[in-house]
């Protein structure tokens, strides 16, 4: 049976499979999932706990290989069709790792994980602490990381307005507990996803 560091292995294998196929995420599943293990950490998590929200992090964008490369790869923004393409890969990738039940936990947030704390988020618009706290601390990491990195319709922001639209959307977009502890420790994220300062 997998001990920890093999599935810990077996979960970077399926994340480096996504990586190769869309080149705009290279490095994104990690730098995500150091993130979420720095703010699991400061959250005072159990280390089960923090080891399914790090795994699960790894894990959040799996859907996006059911996803057409004319879509997936795109240079440009997305047309609202295209987008609502996008949109399914949450719910995509929950149904790819609940065909193993040793993943089944790890579904529940990867489906979630676009969820908002004010309910618009995506796929069921379920809202507050309904959303699984895991997805709550992957949506707050996995949109540092989408803003501090250039997308093909977009420069990367500054870490300054990084950090004040993370701010700005608290109780709205991210749950506020989790914004606090992300600003509070902001130094520890930047330096668990090694952007350049």
């Amino acid at each position: 049976m997998f001990g920890v560091v093999e599935f810990h292995e077996m979960i970077e294998c399926i994340t480096t499979a996504l990586e190769e196929r869309d080149y705009y995420t290279e490095g994104h599943s990690r730098r995500v999932s150091d993130m979420v293990l720095a703010i699991s950490h400061r959250m005072g998590f159990s280390e089960d706990e923090t080891r399914l929200f790090h795994f699960s992090a790894h894990l959040h964008d799996i859907g996006k290989i059911g996803i057409p490369d004319s879509i997936l790869r795109k240079s440009g923004k997305l047309t609202d069709e295209e987008f609502s393409v996008i949109k399914q890969h949450p719910a995509i990738g929950a149904r790819i790792l609940r065909k193993a039940s040793a993943f089944e936990p790890l579904a529940e947030i990867v489906l979630h994980h676009h969820e908002r704390f004010d309910g618009l988020g995506y796929p069921d618009g379920t809202s507050g602490y309904s959303i699984p706290v895991g997805s709550r601390i992957i949506a707050v990491c996995d949109s540092i990381d989408a803003m501090m990195t250039t997308r093909s319709y977009r420069s990367a922001f500054s870490e300054k307005e990084c950090f004040e639209e993370i701010k700005k959307c608290s109780g709205t977009r991210y749950d506020p507990y989790i914004v606090d502890i992300a600003v509070k420790y902001w130094d520890e994220l930047m330096e668990a996803a090694q952007y350049k300062r």
